[in-house]
Protein backbone atom coordinates (compact mmCIF):
# COMPACT_ATOMS: atom_id res chain seq x y z
CA UNK A 1 0.00 0.00 0.00
CA UNK A 2 1.69 3.41 -0.92
CA UNK A 3 1.10 6.52 1.49
CA UNK A 4 0.13 9.96 0.80
CA UNK A 5 0.58 12.67 3.54
CA UNK A 6 -1.10 16.07 2.58
CA UNK A 7 0.14 18.96 5.53
CA UNK A 8 -1.62 21.84 5.18
CA UNK A 9 -0.59 25.35 7.07
CA UNK A 10 -2.64 27.24 9.23
CA UNK A 11 -5.76 26.06 7.87
CA UNK A 12 -8.73 26.41 10.57
CA UNK A 13 -11.08 23.48 11.15
CA UNK A 14 -14.15 25.95 11.15
CA UNK A 15 -13.22 27.01 7.55
CA UNK A 16 -13.80 23.65 5.73
CA UNK A 17 -16.84 22.91 4.51
CA UNK A 18 -17.14 19.63 5.74
CA UNK A 19 -17.07 20.11 9.57
CA UNK A 20 -20.60 22.55 9.08
CA UNK A 21 -19.46 25.19 10.67
CA UNK A 22 -20.47 28.82 10.45
CA UNK A 23 -17.79 30.52 8.85
CA UNK A 24 -17.14 27.25 6.14
CA UNK A 25 -15.91 28.92 2.84
CA UNK A 26 -15.45 27.34 -0.15
CA UNK A 27 -13.70 23.78 -0.07
CA UNK A 28 -15.50 20.84 -2.58
CA UNK A 29 -12.54 19.00 -2.83
CA UNK A 30 -12.00 18.90 0.93
CA UNK A 31 -15.83 18.36 1.12
CA UNK A 32 -15.53 15.54 -1.28
CA UNK A 33 -12.23 14.03 1.15
CA UNK A 34 -14.24 14.39 4.20
CA UNK A 35 -17.07 11.74 2.04
CA UNK A 36 -14.16 9.25 1.72
CA UNK A 37 -12.64 9.30 4.84
CA UNK A 38 -12.91 9.02 8.89
CA UNK A 39 -12.88 12.87 9.72
CA UNK A 40 -11.86 13.99 13.28
CA UNK A 41 -13.91 16.34 15.50
CA UNK A 42 -11.61 17.45 17.92
CA UNK A 43 -8.38 17.10 16.44
CA UNK A 44 -5.38 19.36 18.05
CA UNK A 45 -1.63 19.88 17.34
CA UNK A 46 0.57 18.42 19.83
CA UNK A 47 2.07 21.88 20.02
CA UNK A 48 2.03 25.02 17.98
CA UNK A 49 3.08 26.71 15.37
CA UNK A 50 4.24 25.36 12.50
CA UNK A 51 7.88 23.45 13.22
CA UNK A 52 6.88 21.91 16.35
CA UNK A 53 3.78 20.34 15.05
CA UNK A 54 5.82 19.26 12.10
CA UNK A 55 8.81 17.61 14.21
CA UNK A 56 5.86 15.50 15.94
CA UNK A 57 3.97 14.90 12.27
CA UNK A 58 7.48 13.44 11.51
CA UNK A 59 8.73 11.56 14.04
CA UNK A 60 5.81 10.39 16.05
CA UNK A 61 7.62 11.65 19.16
CA UNK A 62 5.70 14.63 21.35
CA UNK A 63 8.01 18.37 20.78
CA UNK A 64 6.04 19.57 23.81
CA UNK A 65 6.81 20.74 26.96
CA UNK A 66 9.95 21.60 25.18
CA UNK A 67 12.57 21.11 27.58
CA UNK A 68 16.22 22.17 26.64
CA UNK A 69 15.04 25.05 24.92
CA UNK A 70 17.49 27.93 24.95
CA UNK A 71 17.40 31.44 23.14
CA UNK A 72 21.24 31.53 22.76
CA UNK A 73 20.77 28.47 20.06
CA UNK A 74 18.55 30.48 17.96
CA UNK A 75 20.07 31.53 14.79
CA UNK A 76 19.40 34.54 13.04
CA UNK A 77 16.50 33.13 10.65
CA UNK A 78 14.89 30.85 13.54
CA UNK A 79 12.07 31.62 14.98
CA UNK A 80 12.20 32.64 18.67
CA UNK A 81 9.43 29.92 20.09
CA UNK A 82 10.46 27.21 22.76
CA UNK A 83 10.35 23.93 20.68
CA UNK A 84 11.01 25.82 17.16
CA UNK A 85 14.17 23.12 17.04
CA UNK A 86 15.97 20.90 14.23
CA UNK A 87 14.22 17.19 14.35
CA UNK A 88 16.43 15.86 17.06
CA UNK A 89 19.19 13.83 15.56
CA UNK A 90 18.44 10.70 18.08
CA UNK A 91 14.50 10.78 16.40
CA UNK A 92 13.95 8.60 13.78
CA UNK A 93 11.54 9.82 11.03
CA UNK A 94 8.76 7.98 9.72
CA UNK A 95 10.86 8.49 6.19
CA UNK A 96 13.53 7.32 7.02
CA UNK A 97 11.68 3.73 8.38
CA UNK A 98 9.93 3.44 5.10
CA UNK A 99 12.91 3.90 2.92
CA UNK A 100 14.66 1.63 4.84
CA UNK A 101 11.66 -1.05 4.26
CA UNK A 102 11.51 -0.44 0.58
CA UNK A 103 9.28 2.67 0.09
CA UNK A 104 10.28 4.80 -2.62
CA UNK A 105 10.14 8.21 -0.64
CA UNK A 106 9.08 11.78 -1.67
CA UNK A 107 8.86 15.10 -0.18
CA UNK A 108 7.71 18.72 -1.74
CA UNK A 109 6.88 21.86 0.06
CA UNK A 110 7.23 25.56 0.10
CA UNK A 111 7.42 25.86 3.37
CA UNK A 112 10.40 27.60 3.91
CA UNK A 113 11.33 26.89 7.40
CA UNK A 114 12.33 23.08 6.54
CA UNK A 115 14.60 24.11 4.22
CA UNK A 116 17.79 24.54 6.22
CA UNK A 117 19.74 20.74 5.77
CA UNK A 118 19.92 21.20 9.45
CA UNK A 119 16.41 21.03 10.65
CA UNK A 120 16.45 17.42 9.11
CA UNK A 121 13.22 17.59 7.48
CA UNK A 122 14.52 15.91 3.90
CA UNK A 123 16.19 12.89 6.02
CA UNK A 124 14.83 9.51 4.69
CA UNK A 125 13.72 11.19 1.61
CA UNK A 126 15.36 9.98 -1.73
CA UNK A 127 13.64 13.38 -3.30
CA UNK A 128 12.51 16.31 -2.08
CA UNK A 129 11.74 20.04 -3.91
CA UNK A 130 11.75 22.64 -1.96
CA UNK A 131 9.46 25.41 -3.60
CA UNK A 132 11.33 28.64 -2.67
CA UNK A 133 10.08 31.90 -2.21
CA UNK A 134 7.67 31.91 0.67
CA UNK A 135 7.69 35.03 3.03
CA UNK A 136 10.80 36.02 4.37
CA UNK A 137 12.83 33.65 2.59
CA UNK A 138 15.87 35.14 1.34
CA UNK A 139 15.51 34.04 -2.48
CA UNK A 140 15.26 36.97 -4.56
CA UNK A 141 17.33 40.61 -3.92
CA UNK A 142 14.85 43.41 -3.09
CA UNK A 143 14.51 45.97 -6.15
CA UNK A 144 12.56 48.95 -6.45
CA UNK A 145 9.68 47.36 -8.50
CA UNK A 146 8.85 45.20 -4.92
CA UNK A 147 9.62 48.23 -2.53
CA UNK A 148 6.78 50.16 -4.55
CA UNK A 149 4.04 47.27 -3.48
CA UNK A 150 4.79 48.25 -0.39
CA UNK A 151 2.69 51.38 -0.66
CA UNK A 152 -0.66 49.27 -1.09
CA UNK A 153 -0.47 46.81 1.63
CA UNK A 154 -2.10 47.75 5.06
CA UNK A 155 1.00 47.41 8.06
CA UNK A 156 0.52 48.36 11.41
CA UNK A 157 0.11 46.85 14.83
CA UNK A 158 2.86 45.69 17.24
CA UNK A 159 4.85 43.57 14.80
CA UNK A 160 4.61 46.16 12.29
CA UNK A 161 8.36 46.47 11.48
CA UNK A 162 8.55 42.21 11.17
CA UNK A 163 5.81 42.53 8.72
CA UNK A 164 7.10 44.83 6.86
CA UNK A 165 10.33 43.15 6.27
CA UNK A 166 8.58 39.92 5.39
CA UNK A 167 6.54 41.77 2.96
CA UNK A 168 9.17 43.50 1.12
CA UNK A 169 10.82 40.43 0.81
CA UNK A 170 7.77 38.75 -0.51
CA UNK A 171 7.21 40.68 -2.95
CA UNK A 172 10.66 40.81 -4.27
CA UNK A 173 10.10 36.51 -4.11
CA UNK A 174 7.21 36.74 -6.39
CA UNK A 175 7.57 39.66 -9.11
CA UNK A 176 6.79 38.36 -12.46
CA UNK A 177 3.97 35.97 -11.73
CA UNK A 178 1.22 36.39 -14.54
CA UNK A 179 -0.74 32.66 -14.69
CA UNK A 180 -2.21 30.97 -11.28
CA UNK A 181 0.54 28.18 -11.91
CA UNK A 182 3.00 30.51 -11.07
CA UNK A 183 1.14 30.78 -7.65
CA UNK A 184 2.67 28.75 -4.43
CA UNK A 185 -0.43 26.07 -3.92
CA UNK A 186 -0.67 25.55 -7.59
CA UNK A 187 3.32 25.11 -7.55
CA UNK A 188 3.55 22.39 -4.50
CA UNK A 189 0.83 20.29 -6.05
CA UNK A 190 2.04 20.41 -9.47
CA UNK A 191 4.88 18.60 -8.38
CA UNK A 192 3.18 16.50 -6.34
CA UNK A 193 1.17 15.12 -9.25
CA UNK A 194 4.42 14.95 -11.12
CA UNK A 195 5.81 12.75 -8.18
CA UNK A 196 2.91 10.63 -8.28
CA UNK A 197 3.15 10.32 -11.85
CA UNK A 198 7.29 8.81 -11.64
CA UNK A 199 6.14 7.02 -8.77
CA UNK A 200 3.34 4.68 -10.09
CA UNK A 201 5.46 2.06 -10.96
CA UNK A 202 7.82 2.37 -9.24
CA UNK A 203 7.01 0.08 -6.10
CA UNK A 204 5.09 1.36 -3.12
CA UNK A 205 5.85 5.33 -2.23
CA UNK A 206 5.63 7.63 0.59
CA UNK A 207 5.04 10.72 -0.84
CA UNK A 208 4.55 14.05 1.50
CA UNK A 209 2.94 17.24 0.15
CA UNK A 210 3.33 19.66 2.55
CA UNK A 211 1.38 23.04 1.25
CA UNK A 212 2.17 26.33 3.45
CA UNK A 213 -0.71 28.20 2.24
CA UNK A 214 -2.99 29.36 3.74
CA UNK A 215 -0.44 30.55 5.82
CA UNK A 216 0.01 34.47 5.26
CA UNK A 217 0.82 36.79 3.37
CA UNK A 218 -2.83 36.46 1.63
CA UNK A 219 -1.45 37.52 -1.95
CA UNK A 220 -4.30 35.17 -4.24
CA UNK A 221 -5.10 36.14 -7.69
CA UNK A 222 -8.37 38.32 -7.58
CA UNK A 223 -10.92 36.47 -8.89
CA UNK A 224 -10.41 34.33 -5.53
CA UNK A 225 -10.89 37.31 -3.13
CA UNK A 226 -14.02 38.64 -4.73
CA UNK A 227 -15.87 35.28 -3.78
CA UNK A 228 -15.74 36.34 -0.49
CA UNK A 229 -15.40 40.29 -0.76
CA UNK A 230 -15.66 43.32 -3.02
CA UNK A 231 -16.13 47.02 -2.99
CA UNK A 232 -13.08 47.59 -0.62
CA UNK A 233 -9.80 50.38 -1.21
CA UNK A 234 -7.59 50.73 1.93
CA UNK A 235 -4.65 49.05 1.86
CA UNK A 236 -4.66 45.36 1.57
CA UNK A 237 -4.80 43.35 5.32
CA UNK A 238 -2.25 40.79 3.48
CA UNK A 239 -0.27 40.22 6.62
CA UNK A 240 -1.43 40.04 10.17
CA UNK A 241 0.43 42.00 13.26
CA UNK A 242 0.39 39.07 16.06
CA UNK A 243 -1.22 40.54 18.61
CA UNK A 244 -4.42 42.67 19.72
CA UNK A 245 -6.74 43.62 17.01
CA UNK A 246 -7.57 46.66 17.97
CA UNK A 247 -5.27 48.75 15.81
CA UNK A 248 -7.28 47.71 12.93
CA UNK A 249 -10.77 48.41 11.48
CA UNK A 250 -13.92 46.27 11.55
CA UNK A 251 -14.01 46.57 7.66
CA UNK A 252 -10.21 45.87 7.60
CA UNK A 253 -10.23 42.83 9.53
CA UNK A 254 -13.56 41.87 7.76
CA UNK A 255 -11.06 42.05 4.38
CA UNK A 256 -7.98 39.97 6.27
CA UNK A 257 -10.82 37.20 6.86
CA UNK A 258 -11.84 37.64 3.23
CA UNK A 259 -8.40 37.10 1.84
CA UNK A 260 -7.41 34.12 4.47
CA UNK A 261 -10.92 32.47 2.83
CA UNK A 262 -9.63 33.33 -0.44
CA UNK A 263 -6.05 31.04 0.10
CA UNK A 264 -8.11 28.63 1.46
CA UNK A 265 -10.18 27.63 -1.73
CA UNK A 266 -7.64 28.47 -3.98
CA UNK A 267 -5.98 25.58 -1.75
CA UNK A 268 -8.21 23.60 -1.80
CA UNK A 269 -9.21 23.76 -5.65
CA UNK A 270 -5.59 22.39 -6.15
CA UNK A 271 -5.54 20.32 -3.86
CA UNK A 272 -8.74 18.97 -6.12
CA UNK A 273 -6.63 18.78 -8.90
CA UNK A 274 -4.26 16.61 -7.26
CA UNK A 275 -6.65 14.26 -5.64
CA UNK A 276 -7.98 14.18 -9.38
CA UNK A 277 -4.66 12.90 -10.58
CA UNK A 278 -4.28 10.30 -8.09
CA UNK A 279 -7.67 8.90 -9.26
CA UNK A 280 -6.61 8.91 -13.06
CA UNK A 281 -3.71 7.05 -11.88
CA UNK A 282 -5.42 4.45 -10.28
CA UNK A 283 -4.25 5.20 -7.04
CA UNK A 284 -6.81 5.70 -5.15
CA UNK A 285 -7.51 2.23 -4.51
CA UNK A 286 -3.80 0.76 -2.79
CA UNK A 287 -3.16 4.56 -1.33
CA UNK A 288 -3.30 5.27 2.04
CA UNK A 289 -4.05 9.18 2.22
CA UNK A 290 -3.83 10.83 5.71
CA UNK A 291 -4.83 14.95 5.23
CA UNK A 292 -3.80 17.67 8.77
CA UNK A 293 -3.22 20.63 9.08
CA UNK A 294 -0.40 21.75 11.87
CA UNK A 295 -2.93 25.05 13.81
CA UNK A 296 -5.39 27.63 12.80
CA UNK A 297 -4.81 31.66 12.61
CA UNK A 298 -7.14 34.54 14.38
CA UNK A 299 -8.80 37.01 12.66
CA UNK A 300 -9.97 39.48 15.81
CA UNK A 301 -12.78 36.88 17.24
CA UNK A 302 -11.10 37.35 20.79
CA UNK A 303 -9.49 41.07 20.38
CA UNK A 304 -6.71 39.03 18.68
CA UNK A 305 -5.08 37.97 15.11
CA UNK A 306 -2.45 36.27 14.13
CA UNK A 307 -1.17 33.57 16.15
CA UNK A 308 -0.57 34.42 19.87
CA UNK A 309 0.26 32.11 22.48
CA UNK A 310 -1.23 33.60 24.98
CA UNK A 311 -4.81 33.39 23.11
CA UNK A 312 -5.21 29.71 23.00
CA UNK A 313 -8.68 29.88 21.20
CA UNK A 314 -10.38 27.23 19.22
CA UNK A 315 -9.85 29.07 16.09
CA UNK A 316 -5.83 28.73 16.76
CA UNK A 317 -5.68 25.24 18.39
CA UNK A 318 -8.56 23.46 16.44
CA UNK A 319 -7.15 21.62 12.78
CA UNK A 320 -8.58 19.83 9.73
CA UNK A 321 -7.66 16.02 10.11
CA UNK A 322 -8.93 13.50 7.64
CA UNK A 323 -7.66 9.24 7.02
CA UNK A 324 -8.92 8.09 4.14
CA UNK A 325 -8.29 4.15 3.74
CA UNK A 326 -8.17 2.54 0.20
CA UNK A 327 -10.80 0.24 1.42
CA UNK A 328 -13.33 2.46 2.38
CA UNK A 329 -13.48 1.64 6.27
CA UNK A 330 -14.95 4.92 8.47
CA UNK A 331 -15.61 6.38 4.89
CA UNK A 332 -18.09 9.09 5.60
CA UNK A 333 -17.72 8.71 9.51
CA UNK A 334 -16.77 11.37 12.20
CA UNK A 335 -14.48 10.58 15.41
CA UNK A 336 -14.74 12.97 18.35
CA UNK A 337 -11.35 11.01 19.34
CA UNK A 338 -9.10 13.54 20.74
CA UNK A 339 -6.42 13.02 17.69
CA UNK A 340 -3.27 15.29 16.76
CA UNK A 341 -0.06 15.37 14.93
CA UNK A 342 2.10 12.94 16.73
CA UNK A 343 -0.25 9.76 16.02
CA UNK A 344 0.17 10.37 12.02
CA UNK A 345 3.48 8.38 12.15
CA UNK A 346 2.00 5.23 14.14
CA UNK A 347 -1.10 5.12 12.52
CA UNK A 348 0.63 4.75 9.13
CA UNK A 349 2.91 2.73 10.20
CA UNK A 350 0.60 0.16 11.85
CA UNK A 351 -1.65 0.60 8.62
CA UNK A 352 1.43 -0.58 6.84
CA UNK A 353 1.71 -3.54 9.08
CA UNK A 354 5.66 -2.31 10.32
CA UNK A 355 6.66 -2.11 13.92
CA UNK A 356 6.82 1.34 15.15
CA UNK A 357 9.77 2.27 17.53
CA UNK A 358 9.86 1.98 20.80
CA UNK A 359 10.53 5.87 21.38
CA UNK A 360 7.87 6.60 19.11
CA UNK A 361 4.67 7.84 20.97
CA UNK A 362 1.75 8.74 19.40
CA UNK A 363 -0.95 6.41 18.88
CA UNK A 364 -2.32 4.08 16.08
CA UNK A 365 -5.70 5.62 14.99
CA UNK A 366 -6.37 2.59 12.51
CA UNK A 367 -8.97 1.08 15.21
CA UNK A 368 -11.34 3.67 14.80
CA UNK A 369 -11.73 3.26 11.06
CA UNK A 370 -13.50 0.30 11.99
CA UNK A 371 -15.54 1.84 14.44
CA UNK A 372 -13.33 0.16 17.46
CA UNK A 373 -11.36 1.38 20.01
CA UNK A 374 -7.74 3.11 19.91
CA UNK A 375 -4.96 1.64 21.47
CA UNK A 376 -5.52 3.53 25.20
CA UNK A 377 -8.35 5.96 26.10
CA UNK A 378 -7.77 10.02 26.32
CA UNK A 379 -10.23 11.27 28.65
CA UNK A 380 -8.19 14.52 28.10
CA UNK A 381 -5.59 16.39 25.80
CA UNK A 382 -2.79 18.73 26.38
CA UNK A 383 -1.09 21.32 23.69
CA UNK A 384 1.79 23.86 24.11
CA UNK A 385 3.00 26.93 22.58
CA UNK A 386 6.03 28.23 23.46
CA UNK A 387 5.31 29.84 27.28
CA UNK A 388 1.37 28.91 27.40
CA UNK A 389 -0.10 25.47 27.59
CA UNK A 390 -3.71 24.33 27.13
CA UNK A 391 -6.00 21.52 27.85
CA UNK A 392 -9.37 20.00 27.41
CA UNK A 393 -11.32 17.17 28.45
CA UNK A 394 -14.43 16.37 27.46
CA UNK A 395 -16.22 19.32 29.34
CA UNK A 396 -13.57 22.24 29.63
CA UNK A 397 -11.25 23.65 28.46
CA UNK A 398 -8.15 25.91 30.11
CA UNK A 399 -4.77 27.47 29.05
CA UNK A 400 -2.52 29.18 31.21
CA UNK A 401 0.94 30.40 31.47
CA UNK A 402 3.61 27.96 31.85
CA UNK A 403 3.90 28.25 35.77
CA UNK A 404 -0.13 28.14 35.51
CA UNK A 405 -0.94 31.71 36.43
CA UNK A 406 -3.16 33.92 34.06
CA UNK A 407 -5.20 30.39 33.70
CA UNK A 408 -8.50 31.08 31.52
CA UNK A 409 -11.63 28.33 32.09
CA UNK A 410 -14.49 27.92 29.88
CA UNK A 411 -17.58 25.67 29.84
CA UNK A 412 -17.18 23.83 26.25
CA UNK A 413 -20.75 22.63 26.37
CA UNK A 414 -22.55 26.24 27.57
CA UNK A 415 -19.81 28.15 25.53
CA UNK A 416 -18.10 25.96 22.69
CA UNK A 417 -16.52 29.15 21.67
CA UNK A 418 -14.56 30.27 24.16
CA UNK A 419 -16.01 33.40 25.02
CA UNK A 420 -17.03 33.11 28.35
CA UNK A 421 -13.82 33.18 31.46
CA UNK A 422 -15.18 31.84 34.48
CA UNK A 423 -11.68 30.26 35.73
CA UNK A 424 -12.17 32.70 39.02
CA UNK A 425 -15.60 30.84 40.05
CA UNK A 426 -14.29 27.68 39.53
CA UNK A 427 -10.75 27.59 40.93
CA UNK A 428 -11.10 23.64 41.58
CA UNK A 429 -11.60 22.89 38.58
CA UNK A 430 -8.34 24.86 37.49
CA UNK A 431 -6.37 23.16 39.89
CA UNK A 432 -7.90 19.80 38.73
CA UNK A 433 -6.90 20.23 35.16
CA UNK A 434 -2.97 21.96 35.78
CA UNK A 435 -2.47 19.44 38.13
CA UNK A 436 -4.11 15.85 36.82
CA UNK A 437 -3.45 17.16 33.32
CA UNK A 438 -0.96 19.43 31.92
CA UNK A 439 1.53 18.53 35.39
CA UNK A 440 1.21 14.93 34.92
CA UNK A 441 1.25 14.69 31.11
CA UNK A 442 4.63 16.99 31.01
CA UNK A 443 5.69 14.89 33.34
CA UNK A 444 6.63 17.53 36.06
CA UNK A 445 6.92 21.22 35.97
CA UNK A 446 7.21 23.17 32.86
CA UNK A 447 9.97 24.65 31.51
Amino acid sequence: MNVVLVIVDSLRKDHVGAYGMERAVRTPSLDALAGESLRFTRAYPESIPSIPARRSIHTGTRTWPFRGWELSNVNEDDVALWGWEPIPEEQTTLAEILVGEGYRTMFVTDTLHQFRADYNFHRGFQAFEFIRGQERDLYMPLSPASQEKIEGVLIGGPKASHAEEIMRQYFANTLGREREEDWFSPRVFSKGMEFLRAARDAGPFFLVVDNYDPHEPWDTPDEYISLYSDGYEDPEPMIPSSGPSDWMTEPQIERMRARYSAEVTMMDRWLGRFLDEMNGLGLMEDTLLVFVSDHGHAFGEHGFVGKVSAAMYPELTDITFMIRDPNGRGAGEASDFFASTHDVASTILSALGIERPEAMGGQNLGALLDGGEPEEPRPHFTSGYHDHVWTRDGRYAMFARNDGSDARLFDLEADPNMDRDIAPANRDVVRRMWEGYVLEDAGGPLP
